[in-house]
């Protein structure tokens, strides 16, 4: 186990994707070093607007991209410099939900196929795979009668989706990764996934690092948090104080879309943001300077350190 029980250390994390033709070419910065830690048996999220980089991150922690510079330590092992046994271990042990769970199925194959797939693919329970499935489908409320034999389009989206954490749970893993797991399912249904992510940390001692632009949910399930804008974290900690007493003006623009700190209220007005600004990536300061009603003019001009205001990080020159 790594050092103060971490189970997982982004260090530095960097993605720089190119983007045109051979005519005309830039580069985007998806991710700037971006940093944090997850203990065992936390929630941690990934907040933020879509083009802010929280799913880039999950899919170079993932290995569907290769970092262009940083460091992923998984229990102590660099995921940079794997060998194929220990490759094996990490997918084992580290697992993924994804946001839409009608794309995570083939409508023309059975869904206890993937169930007993993936016993075979790691070599679990040989003797009784029946059992292994049955108690997987339970702890994410459905029965192993519910599923057998039938297909994807015999399920409603959050059905799928707790068959998705089902899979994903055979494996005993130590991390879920969730990106946006309830994003795509009916609203009346959203918080039972919610709550089934909360039982599997108390219960089962799962860290899950959960992606997602509702703050009201990750006010919910969250222990800590980090809220990313245009590739950087802005700001991170204890979810209670930064939601609750942002710092970072972004954070301050999100958190009054939130009515009250309670998961079963929608917000009351959409977010005032735009999506992906390629602008924005390319500013050599502060991502948000365009934006920002306390912009001064070193703001554009720097790179923005950070700062710890009361156990917590933010990038803003406020707190210089």
């Amino acid at each position: 186990m790594t050092d103060n029980n971490y189970i997982l250390k982004v260090e530095n994390l960097t993605k720089i994707f190119t983007l045109g033709n051979i005519f005309s070419r830039i580069k985007i910065v998806a991710v700037n070093n971006v940093s944090f830690e997850i203990r065992e048996g936390e929630v941690f999220t990934l907040a933020g607007e879509s083009g802010s980089g929280k799913t880039t991150v999950a899919r170079i922690i993932l290995g569907f991209h290769e970092p262009t510079s940083g460091k992923i330590i998984y229990k102590g092992k660099d995921l940079t410099n794997l060998n194929k046994e220990d490759r094996n271990f990490f997918r084992r042990e580290v697992q993924a939900i994804f946001q839409n769970p009608f794309e995570s199925f083939n409508p023309l194959r059975k869904v206890s196929s993937y169930l007993y797939e993936t016993l075979e693919n790691f070599n679990i329970a040989r003797d009784n795979k029946d059992e292994v499935v049955e108690k997987a489908l339970r702890s994410v409320g459905l029965s192993r009668e519910e599923v057998i034999d039938k297909y994807p389009t015999e399920f409603s989206g959050g059905q799928l989706q707790r068959i998705s954490i089902a899979r994903a749970l055979i494996t005993k893993p130590s991390l879920l990764i969730a990106d946006e797991p309830v994003s795509m399912i009916d609203a009346s249904l959203r918080m039972s996934i919610v709550n089934l992510f909360k039982e599997l940390k108390e219960k089962s001692n799962v860290s899950v690092i959960y992606i997602t632009h509702d703050l009201a949910t990750a006010y919910y399930i969250s222990d800590k948090i980090a809220i990313m804008f245009r590739g950087e974290i802005v700001e991170s900690g204890e979810v209670e104080k930064v939601l609750m007493e942002p710092k970072h003006p972004y954070t301050m623009v999100l958190s009054e879309s939130i009515p009250e700190p309670d998961p079963k209220r929608r917000w009351k007005k959409q977010i005032s943001l735009s999506a992906f600004e390629e602008e924005e990536f390319l500013l050599k300061g502060c991502k948000f300077a365009k934006r920002c009603s306390f912009v001064m003019e070193e703001c554009k001009k720097q790179e923005i350190p950070y700062f710890e205001i009361n156990g917590r990080k933010v990038k803003c020159l406020l707190y210089k």
